[in-house]
C-alpha cells in the first residue's frame, strides 16, 4: 500500500439502481447549450455550431441525498441526462462511441447564473459557476444492459409541482455518440468518466424550500428539496 503523507479522501462514486454495487467516478464534463431551445433563452443561436465542454468535480455529483443546499446567489435548476462511460479512449469514432456507455441517469446542473454572468462578461472561466459544492444532484445509474440506448423521451422538471423545463431526448443537437466522439479528439476519456448532457429550456431561479421533480422517460427520477 502507498504510504500517503495524509489520509486520502474516499473515492467518490454513484449508486447502481436495484443494486448494492456501486459505479467508479473518474472525471465529470458537461456540454453546454445542446438544446436548441435553451440555447435560444441563453440568447445565442440555435444552429448546430462545435460543441463546448466544461467540467464539473466528481464529488459534486450527490447521489442518495434528498437536498440540495443554497450556496447564497442566483441558482438555476437545469435538468440533464447523464451517461456513465464503461471504456474510452482518443479520436473514438462516433459508431464506436455507443458501446462505451455504461449506464445512464437523471441529473441536475445547479448553476450560479450570477457568477457565470460575471464570467461571461469578464471572459473568465465558468467553475465557481458550475463546479461548487453539491452543485449535481444526480439520481442512480440504471445499466444500458436494461434499458438500451435511449434515443427519445421526455425529460422534465417541476418545481413545487408546476412544470418549469420540458423537453425530448431526440431534440439534443449533439447525440450522445457524438459528443462523446467529439470530447475524445481533445482529451483521453475512460472508465468512469459521466457526461452531462445538456438541459432544456426553462431553466430559471430556486429558492430555499422549492422540491425539484425531474424525470427522463425510460430512465427513471429524482427529488431534491432546496434547504
Amino acid at each position: 500500500m502507498p504510504d500517503f503523507v495524509i489520509p486520502p479522501s474516499p473515492a467518490p462514486s454513484l449508486p447502481v439502481r436495484g443494486t448494492q454495487a456501486r459505479f467508479p467516478l473518474r472525471r465529470v464534463y458537461c456540454i453546454g447549450r445542446n438544446y436548441a431551445a435553451h440555447a435560444v433563452e441563453m440568447g445565442h443561436d440555435p444552429d448546430r455550431e462545435p460543441p463546448f465542454f466544461f467540467q464539473k468535480n466528481p464529488d459534486n455529483l450527490r447521489a442518495g441525498s434528498d437536498s440540495f443546499p443554497h450556496p447564497g446567489g442566483e441558482v438555476h435548476h437545469e435538468v440533464e441526462l447523464a451517461i456513465a462511460l464503461a471504456g474510452g479512449g482518443r479520436d473514438i469514432a462516433p459508431d464506436a462511441a455507443e458501446a462505451l456507455i455504461w449506464g445512464y441517469a437523471v441529473a441536475l446542473d445547479m448553476t450560479r447564473r450570477d457568477l457565470q454572468a460575471e464570467a461571461k462578461r469578464m471572459g473568465r472561466p465558468w467553475e465557481l459557476a458550475k463546479a461548487f459544492e453539491h452543485s449535481a444532484p444526480i439520481g442512480p445509474l440504471v445499466p444500458a444492459s436494461e434499458i438500451g440506448h435511449p434515443q427519445a423521451g421526455a425529460i422534465t422538471l417541476h418545481v413545487n409541482a408546476a412544470p418549469r423545463q420540458a423537453g425530448d431526448l431526440a431534440q439534443m443537437i449533439w447525440k450522445p455518440s457524438e459528443m462523446i466522439a467529439e470530447l475524445s479528439r481533445f482529451v483521453s476519456l475512460a472508465a468512469g468518466d459521466v457526461i452531462l448532457t445538456g438541459t432544456p429550456a426553462g431553466v430559471g431561479p430556486v429558492a430555499p424550500g422549492d422540491v425539484l421533480d425531474a424525470r427522463i422517460d425510460g430512465v427513471g427520477a429524482l427529488r431534491v428539496t432546496v434547504v
